[in-house]
């Protein structure tokens, strides 16, 4: 059975190797640099007196509702559907002369993704916001955290375009899709490759 499964993973590699869009991850613009740690990722953009980061985990960024539909619909010869990661994505702002970071934890909400609406439009919601004191690693749940679910529009404007003059809007969400899916599939193809040498290993 192993032999088997190690020829299934060898064929599914090779599959998949074909259709990597990016050898290497693609780039985001605005002069962010990343740093990758596994499937975590981390975009810091300094600007004038502030340190922006934008951190987001691949697992589990792929939406599930791609999967169901594709069993039935699917002919042979169709090629799968492109999956893509849209990951939750928390963005911190932290001023240097202030002792704490605005923390702004945002996600694409699954009904938006594909649909893009007019130009006004978002592709990424803001869902929470909190302060958090600056380089501790815990946050705490003592402080407080405001959820954007009842928050007056005019304030929740005012906060996306904060983010906007920070490099994190539109244009940037998509291309963090990009980089997401790209980095996705980098690790997928490396799952099965190890997942390869550990049925061979006798």
């Amino acid at each position: 059975g192993d032999k088997a499964f190690a020829q299934f993973l060898t064929d599914e590699i090779q599959e998949e190797k074909k259709i990597q869009k990016h050898k290497s991850l693609p780039k985001i613009s605005g002069g962010w640099e990343l740093e990758v740690h596994g499937t975590e990722a981390k975009l810091v953009r300094k600007i004038a007196g502030e340190k922006i980061t934008v951190t987001f985990n691949i697992n589990n960024s792929i939406p599930p509702s791609a999967e169901e539909e594709t069993q039935e619909q699917q002919k042979p010869d169709e090629q799968e559907p492109e999956l893509t990661s849209t990951p939750n994505f928390v963005v911190e702002v932290i001023k240097d002369d202030t002792k704490q970071t605005l923390v702004l934890d945002c996600h694409y909400p699954e009904d938006e993704i594909g649909h893009e609406g007019g130009e006004d439009s978002d592709i990424f919601t803001i869902r929470e916001v909190s302060f958090q004191p600056t380089g501790e690693a815990d946050w705490k749940d003592t402080n407080y955290t405001l959820n954007t679910d009842s928050l007056d529009w005019a304030l929740y404007d005012h906060l996306m375009d904060f983010l906007a003059d920070r490099g994190v809007d539109n244009t940037f969400a998509d291309e963090l899709i990009e980089l997401s899916t790209a980095l996705e599939h980098q690790e997928y193809i490396k799952f099965l490759e190890d997942l390869k040498s550990f049925v061979k290993c006798q």
